[in-house]
């Protein structure tokens, strides 16, 4: 996995997990998607990574982690600022 693009893992049952892959589509942040539902090693380390059992797991470029995010907070930590 790349160190610049956006980890999720996820399974194609979960609502929200679906809204962020359609968002993360929408706005063209390149993303690679795991399947958590039949990959346990891959259930694990959404767990560790998160502490938690819910989905989707969203890693950052930066090493930072989102939980069942939002749109808006998919907005604000992906994208750029018109600062």
């Amino acid at each position: 996995m790349s160190n610049n693009q956006v980890v999720m893992y996820g399974a194609e049952w979960c609502g929200d997990c679906r809204r962020a892959k359609a968002w993360l589509v929408r706005n063209a942040v390149p993303f690679t998607e795991i399947d958590v539902e039949h990959d346990e090693a891959a259930q694990r380390r959404a767990v560790e990574l998160s502490g938690r059992q819910n989905i989707p797991v969203v890693v950052l470029p930066d090493g930072g982690i989102l939980v069942e995010p939002t749109d808006a907070e998919l907005a604000a930590a992906l994208l750029p600022t018109n600062a």
